[in-house]
């Protein structure tokens, strides 16, 4: 069902004046920009259903990724306002009813990966576990409340959602004593499945929580996927002060403010490598026993979007060192080609560039020179269709994955709300 809110309409046009030097981004935004609204959403009866695009499921990391450049007109538009907080209402049903899933049904209907091997749930696509998929519905949720100014999501379920998350990372702290989930696809990739009998590899206590996939929907080589622990970190402080504003609960509190500390502790003390070129640059992923990935993905939660999502700042030595490795060939999944460079991931062909990364690396620089080239970037590999895509071949755009991906849609609409609101990129971009 479309839907497209009269703010909505307003808005876009009104950025779009913007632009008018820019007509190329002036089409691309007019078209991402609504692309979720217009094709993704549908309102059930005191609930919303958002799929992700290509794929008729929903995943939890990407319904909230895909609204999040309408929040701040929240605020002047009931409609708006009504969808958002339908689908945060059916993000915190779905966590309460297998906080390991990444993506579900609209239906209890058995769609999607039934032949994995794990525990089934009607509701269910996909049981994945990946922690950033209960990051981003209380990111959300918290976003919401600062937008709208209005508590009512807070309710019953909702804080039944977040005792469950508390309780689930905490476990999976100490995920090879403590955690029941196990997973295995038959007849894939390794990159689709679970190693050591369905637990993956084992891995030390660190103070960090546990996680079976990444953002990308790929096997962890190692249990503790850094960029998600530090989502994690940020999320807790929003349960603690949702939990002392809201709920007025000193226990639910001091549990997320525990939680937090440790897993932070974890990062810093466990998370760091040496590297001889860079410094101490953050790990993509570890064990806890001195075993180090390092790499980033293009999927965020990622280390070169530390600072979007809260963790880190854009000045943090660490993260600067961390962001000049990653954005050199020394990461394994940084490619180059005649149209572009920027972050790819393993979760699509080798030397493919992702959108996504690309917005990242625009969202996070203090660089307006290296703003307006991915930009630019931008602009040449749509292959005309005025959308962002999944990944594309830096030597050839019309080559690319995933036609309908909202997400990289809506991420690129952020960016340029971000840089029409910063008059100095803006005139650069004129020029």
């Amino acid at each position: 069902m479309q839907i497209l809110p009269t703010m909505i309409s307003e808005f876009s046009t009104q950025v779009n004046l913007c632009l008018l030097s820019r007509p190329k981004l002036q089409e691309m935004f007019g078209k991402c920009f609504t692309n979720t609204l217009e094709t993704t959403v549908e309102l059930m009866e005191d609930t919303t259903f958002v799929i992700t695009g290509d794929i008729p499921a929903m995943w939890l990391r990407d319904s909230s990724a895909q609204v999040r450049q309408y929040m701040p007109l929240i605020p002047k538009d009931l409609e708006l306002e009504r969808m958002v907080a339908g689908l945060i209402k059916r993000q915190m049903m779905y966590i309460a009813i297998d906080p390991y899933a990444n993506a579900f049904n609209k239906d209890p209907d058995y769609q999607g990966h039934k032949s994995d091997i794990t525990d089934a749930n009607p509701w269910v696509w996909e049981r994945k576990y990946e922690i950033d998929s209960l990051c981003y519905p209380v990111q959300l949720s918290y976003m919401f409340w600062k937008a709208a100014g209005k508590t009512y999501i807070f309710d019953d379920c909702f804080k039944n959602s977040i005792n469950i998350i508390l309780k689930h990372w905490k476990t999976e702290q100490r995920h090879h004593e403590e955690s029941s989930y196990r997973f295995a696809r038959m007849n894939c990739p390794p990159s689709d499945t679970l190693r050591n009998q369905r637990m993956g590899m084992p891995v030390n206590y660190t103070g960090m929580t546990w996680s079976a996939f990444r953002p990308s929907d790929d096997a962890c080589r190692f249990g503790y996927l850094i960029p998600s622990n530090m989502f994690a970190v940020v999320v807790l402080g929003y349960i603690n002060e949702i939990a002392l504003m809201v709920y007025e609960d000193a226990e639910m509190a001091a549990s997320a403010a525990q939680l937090q500390e440790e897993i932070r502790y974890g990062i810093e003390t466990y998370g760091i490598y040496r590297h001889p070129e860079f410094g101490n640059i953050y790990a993509y992923e570890t064990d806890g026993f001195g075993n180090y990935n390092l790499m980033d993905d293009a999927n965020v939660p990622s280390l070169l979007a530390s600072p979007y999502f809260g963790y880190s700042t854009k000045e943090d030595v660490r993260y600067r060192n961390t962001r000049r490795f990653i954005l050199s060939k020394q990461n394994d999944y940084f490619y180059e080609g005649s149209y572009g460079k920027g972050i790819g991931s393993p979760h699509t062909p080798k030397g493919y560039i992702w959108h996504i990364g690309l917005i990242m690396q625009a969202l996070t620089s203090q660089d307006e020179k290296e703003i307006t080239g991915i930009i630019d970037m931008l602009e040449k590999t749509d292959a005309g269709t005025g959308f962002m895509h999944e990944s594309f071949n830096p030597n050839n755009p019309a080559d690319f994955t995933r036609p309908w991906f909202a997400w990289a849609n809506s991420l690129f609409a952020e960016l340029v709300i971000k840089l029409v609101s910063e008059t100095s990129i803006l005139s650069n971009l004129h020029a």
